[in-house]
């Protein structure tokens, strides 16, 4: 290993870039939640194309971003972010222009390439921030950075909502003034080698084996939420999913240059957080999900209307985010991020027991416990992991949890889609997607829609239970002395 030696930068000047990134990356996740009715009847094309419109970005900015953090330990990240700002810039807006003629499949790839760029902003944010600030110093400058991603993510539906008014092709454009704003920023702000490299080789032989097992898992994963593949399908890819990341685990206990540390799953200091990690993940993606059905399925909202109504939610997570990260610094980040699931749960709890009458300040309220919840919860866990890597680990650490914690937004798409749309005849949810108004004159399946949210929103508040009890457990074990690093061989 050599330190490398670079000229002194603003810790808050990195920061302002890998937020900036971090927040328009996040916001392409699900700004096309509310959006995705528009895009369909512009581009001509069908529900199960559109939803791969979806589910490209999602896929590419998950799977990739172990790669591309492994690559930045060894080769530095500034170039890495860079170059991933310049792609999703230009992927943007390569997007606003699909044309109808291609039925949706040019947008299709387009996606397919921001979701190259976000895995490459993605990757590095968290590790330039801990590169820039030290290891004492990170809980406020985590807090801003891992909100801007959660708060992205949240914020999205209104993000879009809100530019469909002009067209569902600003959805795409409004990041490109930004994204070259951002570049420029970056290539003067971001210090030229980034932190401490790892030396070693590239292991070829690993990482296509990680990449064929986990692309083909999650393929399988968003294969569910897609109409029309059969289960025999699906099970075809997740077999082949599983039987790749088998053969990588066996091929990464033999090799000197391992691609992908394996403490960073077996080390219950790493391990544990980042499984509270994928569960956040997953309930907030669940939230997001069930939120949009409920305010325009079973309410009948227009999409700006329930974007605006869900902005409570991202809102609470914007405030409590930083000062998460403050208070971890003065006393232990496993305290808070236990607190802070115990909090989301109330809210998730209380949404179980939604109906058609239940008024809006109950519905924010509930919002707010989720978001304040999970505010609390994301800058102190980013924290427990970031502080027990060395530097030249901090990429791939980095990049484990995003991988951990889309994959679980990714399975809260998957299933809520099926298990909530089964319950709503085609031919009349495809009129809902397309035209609006909601279920108000089918108030029987109406209600069953309801009830599916219901079991949905409560499933999620048991998961979450869960990682409060795993998140406590590890805060209990810390107390123990043991060495602060986790050492990765």
């Amino acid at each position: 290993m050599n330190t490398l030696k670079t000229r002194q930068v603003s810790p808050w000047s990195v920061l302002s870039v890998t937020t900036m990134g971090t927040f328009l990356a996040s916001i392409q996740s699900s700004a096309l939640v509310l959006t995705l009715p528009d895009v369909m009847v512009g581009l001509k094309t069908d529900f199960s194309t559109i939803l791969w419109v979806l589910l490209g970005y999602l896929l590419m900015s998950t799977a990739l971003v172990p790669l591309i953090g492994r690559l930045s330990d060894l080769y530095g990240r500034k170039t890495f972010y860079l170059i991933g700002f310049l792609i999703f810039t230009l992927a943007s807006l390569g997007a606003g222009f699909a044309q109808a003629s291609w039925q949706g499949w040019d947008l299709v790839i387009w996606r397919l390439v921001q979701g190259l760029g976000a895995a490459l902003l993605f990757a590095n944010s968290t590790a330039l921030v801990t590169d820039a600030f030290g290891k004492n110093k990170t809980g406020t400058a985590l807090g801003i950075n891992q909100i801007a991603s959660a708060a992205g993510f949240v914020l999205g539906p209104l993000v879009g909502g809100l530019l469909t008014g002009f067209s569902w092709r600003w959805v795409f454009w409004f990041n490109v003034p930004l994204g070259l704003m951002g570049t420029l920023w970056a290539l003067r702000t971001l210090p030229r080698n980034g932190g401490e490299r790892e030396e070693g080789r590239f292991d070829l032989k690993g990482t296509l084996l990680f990449l064929v097992g986990l692309t083909s898992l999650l393929s399988g994963i968003s294969l569910l939420a897609v109409p029309g593949f059969s289960l025999g399908a699906v099970a075809v890819t997740l077999s082949l999913g599983v039987a790749g990341l088998l053969l990588f685990v066996m091929s990464e206990r033999r090799s000197a240059h391992p691609f992908l540390h394996l403490e960073l799953f077996t080390d219950s200091r790493l391990s544990l957080p980042n499984l509270t990690a994928g569960l956040n993940g997953l309930a907030r993606g669940a939230m997001l999900f069930l939120l949009t059905f409920y305010l325009q399925g079973t309410l009948g909202l227009d999409p700006l209307s329930a974007g605006l109504a869900t902005a409570p939610f991202g809102l609470a997570m914007l405030v409590t985010g930083p000062w998460a990260g403050s208070l971890s610094d003065k006393g232990h980040p496993g305290l808070w991020s236990t607190g802070g699931l115990i909090l989301a749960s109330l809210g998730l709890l209380g949404l179980s027991f939604v109906g058609v009458h239940t008024p809006y300040w109950l519905l924010a309220l509930e919002m707010v416990l989720m978001g304040a919840g999970s505010g609390f919860f994301n800058s102190p866990n980013v924290k427990l992991i970031m502080n027990r890597v060395s530097s030249h680990h901090r990429g791939m650490a980095s990049a484990t949890r995003i991988l951990v914690v889309n994959t679980g937004q990714m399975l809260a798409l998957a299933v809520i889609f099926p298990f909530v749309l089964a319950r709503i005849p085609q031919d009349l949810m495809a009129r809902i997607f397309l035209y609006g108004g909601g279920l108000t004159g089918h108030p029987a399946v109406a209600e069953g829609m309801l009830q599916g949210i219901r079991t949905a929103f409560f499933a999620s508040f048991i998961l979450t239970v869960l990682a409060a009890l795993i998140s406590g457990l590890t805060y209990h074990r810390s107390r123990k002395p043991r060495p602060e690093e986790v050492p990765l061989t």
